[in-house]
């Protein structure tokens, strides 16, 4: 085998280890959200009313947010002086097991107020794991790839994302339709078990990997040279850097977090509708999203990346009150349509996104550059995204108007800041 066949088969070997890590990881986070929509109000927080209880649900799931700046931090710090691939295998390891712990905890009618106490930490927990997860995976792809397909591969670690949404949705879909009964009992506890037992399978791939050259080769030029700490580094010589990728992620985080975990809510306290019908679109529309994330980061390594994140986050402004129309019609044909869609203009952004932020940064402060800007978007656009929605929900008596033109100055944002940053698609590592 010659040395091009050689690396074509490592780095197809590393997309495709960092893809079943990060799937597992975005399972054990996407299933929270869905749980919290759907019935962590009514178990964790029962002496509210329904609307009260989804906004107290959805505030355990913003601590995930806010973990996920500090577990960037913490394990960018250890990722750039240590290396990627052992925070890859730690941050697998927390996801897991917090995960499984959640599948165990007891509810309010057991222990009281202690259960969500406990709730808020184990989630604490999985945001902080995940927060370190995206850059080492991400970097594990694009410190690999020795040519000029570094968005098509790195895309395949965010294509993580809809295939772990896809099992998170699918799964609780299966138990949904067992009934309330079934559901509030013991079927939600079963899919936070599989977590658990998907840890070992991600685990057995991620320790097969060999360490990213580029860092290795880093690594060895400053073996004797004393380096300030990475997170102080990246601020002194980045920091417009991070500010522009927190910025950009601004518009593909909220409305991810609308399309996918919001509507959940939406749909059966505004519009009436069963529970199936939006987990069905949202299963349908993250099957799509999966073949649309590799093509569009495909596509920025010949255009660029912010071409393809501009026409991205642009398409999703203009499409932000058809989308309520379209869930207005109460008809599944056109909800299925109106997510597939939010989430095509999602993968837009979402598949160069991972090479774009990498490469925004040098080498020694990649883990800690990216993971930054990437995860100080998180709580203040994802995280709150849900919240702000269902209290603008609660004041508008239903009217998406409001969510819309929330959703429309996200993408205005994301705009100026993915305009004001340098293309990097031709960069050198």
């Amino acid at each position: 085998m010659n040395s091009d066949s050689q690396s074509s088969a490592s780095i197809r070997k590393v997309v495709l280890a960092s893809f079943i890590g990060t799937t597992i990881e975005w399972y054990d986070f996407f299933l929270y959200g869905t749980a919290s929509a759907l019935v962590f109000g009514k178990l964790f927080f029962p002496d509210a009313d329904k609307i009260a209880g989804t906004m107290l649900a959805y505030g355990t799931f913003l601590v995930g947010f806010v973990a996920r700046p500090i577990g960037g931090i913490v394990f960018g710090h250890f990722g750039d002086r240590i290396g990627r691939k052992s925070m890859l295998v730690t941050t697998l390891m927390m996801m897991g097991v917090a995960t499984f712990l959640i599948g165990v905890l007891p509810t309010h009618a057991a222990i009281g107020s202690a259960a969500p106490v406990l709730l808020v930490l184990l989630r604490f927990v999985q945001g902080f794991g995940v927060g370190g997860e995206w850059g080492g995976a991400v970097l594990m792809a694009v410190e690999h790839d020795h040519g000029h397909r570094r968005g098509f591969h790195a895309s395949w670690v965010q294509a993580g994302v809809p295939v772990g949404l896809l099992l998170a949705t699918g799964v609780f879909a299966i138990f949904t339709s067992f009934g309330d009964e079934a559901l509030f009992s013991w079927g939600w506890r079963v899919p936070f078990l599989m977590g658990g037992l998907l840890l070992g399978v991600g685990l057995f791939v991620r320790l097969h990997l060999l360490e990213s050259p580029v860092f290795e080769e880093m690594k060895a030029q400053r073996l004797h040279i004393p380096q300030p700490p990475p997170i102080v580094e990246v601020l002194r010589t980045h920091g417009r850097e991070v500010l522009l990728a927190m910025g950009a992620r601004f518009a593909e985080n909220a409305f991810f977090y609308i399309f996918t975990i919001q509507i959940l809510s939406y749909g059966s306290d505004y519009l009436g509708l069963g529970k199936q019908v939006f987990l069905n679109a949202v299963l349908v529309a993250s099957a799509v999203q999966l073949a649309a994330i590799p093509l569009f980061g495909a596509l920025s390594d010949r255009v660029g990346r912010r071409p393809v994140y501009l026409a991205g986050a642009i398409s999703l402004a203009l499409f932000a009150m058809p989308f309520f129309w379209m869930l207005g019609t109460r008809n599944p044909w056109w909800i299925g349509a109106a997510v597939v869609l939010g989430l095509i203009g999602h993968a837009a952004m979402y598949g160069p996104q991972a090479a774009f932020f990498s490469e925004l940064f040098g080498t020694s402060v990649r883990y800690s550059g990216a993971s930054l800007g990437y995860q100080l978007a998180s709580p203040l656009a994802g995280g709150l995204a849900p919240l702000i929605a269902t209290e603008l929900l609660r004041r508008s008596g239903g009217n998406p108007l409001p969510v819309a033109l929330y959703l429309i100055v996200m993408a205005a944002i994301t705009v100026v800041c993915v305009y004001l940053a340098k293309e990097t698609h031709r960069t050198k590592l």
